[in-house]
């Protein structure tokens, strides 16, 4: 039994129509043989107008009962897919994560998938042409719905396609994987292939073509992902170990990372143990930060690091219990910042990469930068957005 599972975006399923024209690209797959398990996100922007109602009635919605309401969009585009399918003679069935018997960790708003009923999906699809599973959702061991965040549809599909042993196609409104968001430069090239490490460290930088977990899972488990068109025969892009690319460039693409806040915790006591109690303070309330710099003038520590802009309450209630004996601190946020990347798995043996890019940037102030293997980054105001973004891809010529 030939399984395929493909993965649909909210933009591909917007509407009835374009619901429709899926389903007739699944009926001609099933035709020629095959069986096709569709993960499917919510209706075009469902989810934030859900999140908003959320918001008119609660400025703080409760965790779980906002996962209550954001799986019910899955759940409506799941079922109109799988009734779109039997129209076109299609045996399929809609199934929504705890149908699926897709089991998660307990972490409402922001779950990791523990595992998925394998038995289960397989024995259905012995009787069906196609089954439709909603993206983005779960359950824990205790019965709790779940949702994985944002671009949880992305890991929903891989994980299963892991789970499967299958590869995994992933369909949205882009024809693949480009070198830098064609929103933010017309003449982007497409990349054909690019490794499981650069599109993590894209995905992570702020590239929105797939999100970092699904890769991470497709990395782990070795599954191929290819993203493409969903209403277009134009080839899209692969995924995949960087051993079957035959000739890697030195820099693969260039991501950009917007509402950055540069965060300065200042007149810190030189206490290292403190900055360690900070950070796990911070990591157990959920928050990403960035970009971290510590400054050491003797008396005292200036510890300075990035998060969304977004999160500045949240850190703040964080900060204020880790740092509740100290008398003396403050905190400054500094908004309207982008974090600018370049990446490329070339850069482990490329020469005068660093040299290029601040060339590249020399009449672009920078406030921050951080470097891995693979990617160099670097922290300037939105002002300078468009240019930065302009000299580096003319520099790598992406």
């Amino acid at each position: 039994m030939e399984i395929t599972v493909q993965k649909y975006g909210g933009s591909s399923v917007a509407s009835s129509e374009k619901i429709l024209r899926i389903a007739e690209k699944i009926a001609g797959k099933v035709k020629a043989g095959g069986k096709v398990i569709l993960v499917v996100s919510a209706m075009g922007k469902s989810t934030d107008n859900l999140i908003r109602l959320a918001r008119e009635v609660a400025s703080t919605p409760d965790p779980r009962e906002l996962d209550m309401l954001l799986t019910t969009g899955e759940q409506v585009s799941a079922s109109l897919v799988a009734m779109a399918l039997q129209s076109k003679g299609i045996k399929s069935k809609s199934l929504n994560g705890f149908q699926a018997g897709i089991k998660t960790t307990a972490r409402y708003n922001e779950a990791k998938i523990v595992s998925f009923d394998k038995k289960k999906i397989i024995d259905m699809m012995q009787e069906l042409d196609a089954l439709v599973v909603t993206g983005f959702q779960g359950i824990t061991e205790e019965g709790e719905v779940t949702t994985l965040g944002r671009g949880g549809s992305d890991t929903s599909a891989v994980a299963l396609a892991a789970a499967l042993g299958v590869d995994c196609e992933i369909y949205s409104d882009v024809a693949g994987i480009y070198t830098v968001d064609p929103r933010l430069h017309p003449n982007a090239k497409k990349i054909k292939y690019i490794s499981y490490d650069e599109m993590l460290e894209m995905a992570s930088l702020g590239a929105k073509v797939l999100h970092s977990r699904s890769v991470e899972i497709a990395k782990k488990f070795g599954i191929k992902i290819y993203c493409g068109s969903t209403f277009s025969d134009e080839e899209g892009s692969f995924v995949a170990d960087e051993n079957i690319i035959i000739e890697q460039p030195v820099v693969t693409g260039c991501s950009l990372m917007e509402n950055q806040t540069q965060v300065f915790i200042k007149h810190l006591p030189v206490d290292y143990s403190l900055v360690r109690r900070i950070f796990e303070k911070v990591a157990t309330e959920g928050l990403n930060v960035d970009m971290i710099s510590i400054i050491n003038s003797e008396s005292d520590l200036v510890v300075s690091f990035t998060i969304v802009e977004s999160k500045k309450k949240h850190l703040q209630a964080a900060l204020s219990k880790v740092l509740s004996d100290l008398k003396d601190w403050n905190v400054e946020y500094h908004t309207g910042y982008v974090k600018v990347s370049i990446v490329g798995i070339g850069m482990r043996s490329g020469i005068g990469v660093a040299s290029s890019f601040f060339k590249a940037l020399q009449n672009v102030p920078i406030k921050l930068v951080t470097t891995s293997e693979i990617a160099i980054s670097c922290l300037i105001a939105e002002q300078y957005k468009n240019s930065a973004v302009e000299a580096l891809v003319k520099e790598f010529n992406l």
